[in-house]
């Protein structure tokens, strides 16, 4: 039984519970609390009526307001597509030559070309850009290229692939195998003097000879490359499937040629164009000299 009663010491009346000599009061609460509260249950019945609130079957209600966050989102990926429209619209228009004179455009480009290298490129040249020697895939962080490495150039390499069959305009270029061709110790002369051009070994005569009469005619006689012919520098210090002895003798023996995919009619060439100018940025991308010597030159400006 309730057994309520006025407490003396504060004159309030208790809710007449008892437990083991400990009573509660029944205080009334704040008048700023039941104030808050109340509005909190106006503020309540607002939102039910102006927001989605109520859940149905395939749907909630839609609210006075006609709001819901997928209505929202998809306002704003509208703007984000048409911002993104503006600057693929300012890419198209601009020759690549001259990307490099708009910062501001060039800066958005390689964001752009950032974002379709992870989707398209980082299974073979990885997440840093930086290749495999075991697979044969190009660092493309140095500044070692066998065509060249302005905007351009690399924009080519990408539209058109690397010994893509079907391609008429794909890059290809072809190390002859030489095996049978050297003794063992001419072999090891001819490897001795590939590596003596970027300083790992002391220079030999009879390797200098073999190298003369077998690879100078690609690689140059100083092994500076030719990238006309897409043949490689060997004075740089820069391998593509390693450096070891071993790995050298193998690539003169048996040697292993890849193959990159062309990107014309996978990719639209304003995403090619932002890859290249990526691919430019990650610190070995070289200069247009003819442009930079002149502001004023001519550039080819077809897409």
């Amino acid at each position: 039984m309730v057994n309520k009663r006025v407490d003396q010491p504060t004159g309030t009346e208790t809710v007449g519970h008892e437990w083991d000599g400990i009573e509660e009061l029944n205080t009334p609460l704040p008048r700023w609390w039941l104030w808050t509260f109340y509005l909190t249950i106006v503020f309540a019945i607002g939102y039910v009526i102006a927001f989605p609130a109520w859940p149905m079957i395939d749907r909630a209600t839609t609210g006075y307001l006609g709001w819901s966050s997928r209505g929202q989102l998809a306002e704003e990926m509208s703007v984000a597509d048409q911002a993104r429209a503006s600057v693929r619209e300012q890419l198209a228009q601009v020759p690549i030559e001259r990307l490099s004179d708009n910062s501001e455009l060039l800066q958005k480009a390689v964001a752009g070309g950032a974002a379709a290298f992870k989707v398209n490129c980082v299974q073979c040249h990885g997440s840093g850009a930086a290749g495999s020697h075991e697979l044969g895939y190009p660092n493309l962080n140095d500044d070692d290229w066998l065509w060249g490495g302005d905007l351009k150039t690399i924009e080519y390499t990408l539209t058109h692939g690397i010994r893509q069959p079907g391609d008429e305009g794909t890059r290809t270029s072809a190390m002859p195998p030489f095996a049978g061709a050297f003794n063992s110790q001419q072999l090891d002369a001819l490897v001795s003097h590939v590596l003596s051009l970027s300083g790992k070994e002391k220079p030999n005569t009879a390797g200098a000879s073999l190298f003369a009469d077998n690879c100078a005619a690609c690689h140059g006689a100083g092994g500076e490359g030719n990238r006309s012919l897409g043949a490689p520098r060997l004075n740089d210090a820069i391998w593509l499937r390693g450096s070891s002895r071993e790995a050298l003798k193998q690539q003169i023996l048996q040697p292993r040629m890849g193959v990159m995919p062309h990107w014309q009619g996978r990719l639209d060439p304003v995403t090619i164009k932002m890859l290249a100018a990526y691919v430019h940025s990650l610190g070995g991308g070289e200069d247009f000299a003819e442009v930079a010597a002149d502001p004023e030159v001519k550039v080819d400006e077809q897409p």
